[in-house]
């Protein structure tokens, strides 16, 4: 019951699209029954056994008066018209009825359409904001292959199996309930034995799909660790061929992928199952219905008649459809709740990094940054202890250590990246928890050890964080990070697409790149998060001079493990298992012959 409230809570935007679905099922589904009790009065016309009545009497809202007035009615047309008349009257009507229940169908089916793309539309856009939304701390534990299925793979899931089933159980409900009602003014005995029969196979189908649920799930779970896989495979191709794990990468794919197999084969198997098991058991439920009403109309019942019997049984074969479609979207509905609980996780994750209601505007960076008491940890593991810094407008800080002392930690806590577990961090004496997200990150220019590019030209990347990109700042901004003569040897100059993560680059120009990129959005505040530490010393010394232009006139906060890169920096932080254990210049910390900075010099000199 809670994932049918999770689906309408999907679908709820659209309620009235629904509502127009529902009313036009049941004026189709009545036009429907009006076009099959035709049968009746085709069948006394064909062996003469019309009653003549000279009238029906007053109006009144009986079954009895209907009855005789279309009895009245018939014997009327075939005075004036003869048999041959009246039937093709009753064929018009038939005709007109028909092209009526299949007008109402089209559009009811009209409405499913707007509802159901419109409601996958809204799920794969609310995935997508929410990734943009979730902190950088869920993506350490979430496979970016099991993402991308949820917001691929899943939502199409819930398209093909949850919504296309929306149309049978707002349709195929409408039919069997009006014609159920018709069937009981006919023979309540005849309809009580048929609603005695169907429960029995109405337990048997759900025996079956109560199991179907659950494989799904873990179809969905192995699929994600199959895209996994590839992903990375694509990701580390290099280190896969030059490592000669070929056979290693491809033993892994094909068990997952055989697991992936035998899963789906099963929900397969579970799902065709639905539409022979319905209508076998259908088939035994009409047999039943024909031997009983064939023994009622044989004791002379004056409500079941030979003709009435057929009709009842025609009118009863109708229900067959619309009950299987019912089974078989009931079947459906199950496999892709496996999917909507899937998307529902992402959806429902926590997002730890929220703006408050009354955040404060800021466009300027004043006068100081400041970390006061700040603590934050993984797992209750605490990474920084008790950090507290003051960074100058103007200042140059440096933050150096060995690997995994939280460098790069302390830097994403500036952005809020991530949010401080205790203490706070203060910028012109305003906590940044209490800013406008878009504001804070406004006045900071990020340029990290791996540099990210996008599949888009150079002026598209350089310009990334600019609504309307101006081609001559882009320009500038290229100039100044040393990276305008590389582009214009292209063949498209800046125009030129970068490739998928800018594989048609080395790593000094993918970072000269992401360095205009920070140039352009002028910020007054830098964050060089270990800018240089991959590149070999020509592609450094241009990288080195772009940053040191970059810099010019701005606060900056430099993680650097060379530490030749950061000898002149205004203050230099020594971080050491999460806490500063040494603050100051370069020469000031050099001539402290046993401190960490100079240990660390001397191992970087050897």
């Amino acid at each position: 019951m809670n994932k049918i409230k999770l689906l309408l809570k999907y679908i709820a935007p659209y309620k009235w699209q629904a509502f127009y679905s529902v009313l036009f099922n049941i004026l189709s589904a009545v036009f429907a029954l009006f076009s099959y009790t035709l049968a009746i009065p085709f069948l006394k016309i064909m062996f003469n056994r019309v009653d003549v009545i000279p009238h029906p009497g007053e109006f009144q809202m009986t079954i009895d008066y209907v009855s005789s007035a279309v009895k009245y009615l018939l014997s009327l047309f075939i005075d004036r018209h003869g048999q041959s008349g009246a039937l093709l009257i009753i064929s018009i009507v038939f005709v007109v009825a028909s092209l009526l229940k299949n007008g109402f169908i089209f559009l009811a089916n009209n409405s499913m359409a707007y509802l159901r793309s419109y409601t996958v539309r809204d799920l794969r856009k609310k995935m997508y904001d929410k990734v943009l939304k979730l902190p950088l701390s869920y993506f350490t534990d979430a496979r970016k292959g099991d993402i991308m299925t949820r917001i691929s793979n899943d939502v199409q899931e819930i398209e093909v199996s949850v919504m296309s089933s929306l149309t049978m159980l707002f349709r195929d409900p409408m039919y069997i309930i009006i014609f159920v009602i018709y069937l009981f003014i006919s023979s309540w005995q005849l309809t009580i034995y048929a609603l005695l029969l169907l429960p029995v196979s109405g337990w048997l189908i759900g025996r079956v799909s109560r199991t179907l649920r659950s494989s799904s799930l873990v179809q969905q779970q192995q699929l994600g660790k199959l895209l996994s896989v590839v992903e990375e495979t694509l990701t580390g191709l290099r280190i896969v061929k030059g490592f000669n794990a070929e056979k290693k990468m491809q033993g892994q794919f094909r068990n997952i992928n055989e697991k992936y197999t035998k899963i789906f084969r099963r929900v397969i198997r579970k799902y065709y199952l639905a539409s022979p098991l319905s209508e076998f058991l259908s088939t035994i439920v009409v047999m039943a219905l024909m031997y009983l009403g064939g023994l009622l109309a044989l004791k002379g019942d004056t409500n079941m008649t030979p003709d009435s019997l057929i009709a009842y049984l025609i009118i009863f074969s109708q229900i067959i459809p619309p009950a299987k479609n019912i089974t078989t979207a009931w079947f459906s509905v199950q496999k892709g709740m496996a999917s909507i609980d899937r998307v529902d996780q992402v959806l429902e994750a926590e997002e730890k990094i929220i703006q408050k209601e009354n955040a404060v505007s800021v466009s300027e960076f004043r006068d100081k940054i400041e970390f006061k008491g700040v603590w934050y940890g993984y797992n209750d593991e605490p990474v920084l202890k008790d950090i507290n810094l003051t960074i100058k407008k103007g200042q140059t800080v440096a933050i150096v250590g060995k690997s995994g002392a939280g460098k790069s930690t302390l830097a994403d806590l500036l952005p809020r990246f991530i949010d401080t577990d205790k203490g706070s961090i203060l910028i012109d004496g305003v906590d940044i928890r209490d800013m406008k997200i878009s504001d804070l990150r406004s006045l900071m220019g990020i340029v990290s050890q791996h540099p990210i590019l996008f599949n888009a030209s150079f002026t598209e990347n350089i310009a990334f964080g600019s609504d309307i990109p101006v081609i001559k700042d882009v320009e500038n901004a290229a100039l100044i990070a040393n990276a305008h003569d590389f582009i214009t040897e292209t063949e498209q100059g800046y125009e030129n697409n970068v490739g998928e993560s800018g594989n048609k680059l080395s790593g000094g120009q993918k970072q000269r790149i992401s360095i205009a990129r920070a140039i352009l959005t002028n910020p007054p505040i830098l964050i060089l998060d270990e800018a240089t530490s991959a590149l070999d010393t020509e592609s450094e010394r241009l990288v080195q001079d772009a940053i040191l232009k970059l810099m010019e006139n701005r606060t900056s906060v430099v993680i650097a493990h060379r530490l030749s890169t950061i000898q002149h920096a205004d203050l230099i932080v020594v971080i050491d298992n999460g806490m500063i254990v040494e603050r100051g210049t370069h020469a000031e910390l050099m001539n402290k012959k046993d401190g960490f900075y100079a240990r660390l010099r001397s191992y970087q000199a050897i």
